[in-house]
């Protein structure tokens, strides 16, 4: 028996599933509801919570996908699983991005319909809490978010290639590894290529491979990205910078599994798992003529969207404790606590950089903390602010961090009794130059107290 008390709402035209589903539920220890169609279950009184859906995505008249947006408009807030089939997918991943719970395809496993609805049902009442090892270390839980991770969990247990999008810095990297854990190729190499970093002359003998005396300077064999890859994945990054002339290669690899090392005429096949990402819009190159359009499609059958940085604010907090602890732990520090006034900062700054910029912030500012507070380099985040055009909502973030960088200022000149200089000094606590902290003590309006602070 399962550890949580709800309901659960089973709608699907196939009688014999509807009855199968429910009498498993109930066997399991929760309340089960059964309809037929889309139409009946709206007609129904709304689902009381906790409770959650188990809904096929194809159905007569009112299909999955339009009964979930019927929910989002009656204000309805319940979790759905839906059941689908292969040919489904396309759809099936709109109704994730929308905020479907979870999907399983059939036939499925009782246990796999068994664990999802406990994992609704336990998360509604508040006793589930994640982990920041799970799902490829990804960590947060914004709506932006959701979509991205719902996806993973759509397409890892299949075979189909990914394409994962997203501006740099956002963690595409993390989203592919995440795929390839959950897949059937988890116990296989994930094998990384970046097309941006290796020169377009070795790109091709990387991928494939060649042979001894293949050409001026083959002094031995090598064997290619693909082969190595072979029963694992492989992560094709920066996939927009891939040269128009090994763009039929890799379509070939894509349609067929084969490919020969360069200077051989031995046809070689490989069972890899294709992922790639770009932040470039690959839609855009193919109209440019850039891109092969039909390498996109192969490559596009299933995208995933990593949102920016500044569209899932709301998990800065997890992120920066996170990084905190990380860093703590390589540099032998022992800080507990993020200031308030830095934390209000790192939520309001833009991140152009995304992820990868917030770490790198974190990390100095780990260096650079003496005792158990962090100490977040402020200045540098307003100075990167103020070097773009001035809008007034950017005017407002301008204040914002002024007011909170100017309470920092005045705490750790308080703490340090206004010594400015020296290892213990403000300056060394803040992680600034003495002259850029005089430099912005004289901007903020902060007056030494002491004459002989200043040395």
């Amino acid at each position: 028996m399962k550890g949580t008390e709800g309901s659960v709402y089973v709608v699907d035209d196939d009688l014999s599933v509807r009855e199968g589903i429910s009498g498993l539920v109930r066997s399991a220890g929760w309340m089960a509801a059964t309809f037929a169609s889309g139409e009946e279950f709206l007609a129904a009184p709304p689902p009381r919570k906790p409770s959650c859906l188990v809904l096929d995505v194809s159905l007569p008249g009112l299909n999955g996908l339009d009964l979930q947006r019927e929910l989002v408009k009656s204000g309805v807030d319940v979790p759905i699983i839906f059941l689908t089939g292969f040919g489904d997918i396309a759809m099936t991943v709109r109704a994730v991005k929308a905020g479907a719970a979870n999907f399983l395809t059939k036939p499925f496993e009782s246990e796999d319909l068994l664990n999802a609805i406990e994992q609704c049902l336990t998360t509604l009442l508040g006793h589930q809490t994640r982990s920041d090892e799970s799902l490829g270390n990804i960590i947060g839980e914004s709506r932006a978010l959701r979509g991205a991770l719902a996806a993973i969990q759509v397409v890892a247990p299949t075979t189909a290639a990914v394409l994962i999008e997203g501006e740099t810095g956002t963690g595409k990297e993390l989203v592919a590894r995440a795929v390839h854990e959950l897949s059937g190729h988890s116990k296989g190499p994930f094998i990384k290529v970046n097309c941006a970093a290796i020169p377009a002359s070795l790109l091709e003998s990387e991928l494939f491979g060649h042979e001894r005396g293949a050409f001026t300077g083959a002094i031995s064999q090598r064997i290619g990205r693909f082969e190595s890859a072979n029963r694992g994945t492989i992560f094709l990054d920066e996939i927009g910078e891939l040269p128009l002339e090994l763009q039929p290669k890799l379509l070939r690899v894509l349609q067929e599994r084969e490919f020969e090392r360069i200077g051989s005429t031995r046809t070689l096949r490989t069972d890899a798992r294709i992922i790639a990402a770009t932040n470039r819009d690959l839609k855009a190159m193919v109209e440019d003529q850039k891109f092969r359009s039909d390498l996109y499609y192969r490559l596009n059958v299933f995208p995933i969207r990593v949102p920016a940085l500044r569209d899932r604010k709301e998990d800065i907090p997890r992120l920066a404790r996170h990084f905190v602890q990380e860093f703590s732990r390589r540099n032998n520090r022992a800080i507990d606590t993020i200031p308030s006034e830095a934390m209000d900062a790192l939520i309001r700054y833009a991140w152009p950089g995304n992820i990868r910029e917030l770490q790198n912030v974190i990390e100095r500012a780990v260096i650079v903390s003496r005792g158990p507070v962090l100490n977040v380099p402020l200045a540098e985040l307003m100075l990167e602010v103020s070097d773009q055009p001035a809008t007034a909502s950017q005017e407002t973030l301008q204040g914002m961090l002024d007011e909170t960088e100017r309470t920092q200022i005045l705490r750790v000149l308080k703490e340090t009794n206004w010594v400015i200089s020296g290892a213990s000094g403000a300056a060394a606590r803040l992680g600034m130059k003495r002259s850029t902290l005089q430099l912005r003590m004289q901007k903020l309006g902060i007056r030494v107290a002491r004459a002989a602070a200043c040395d």
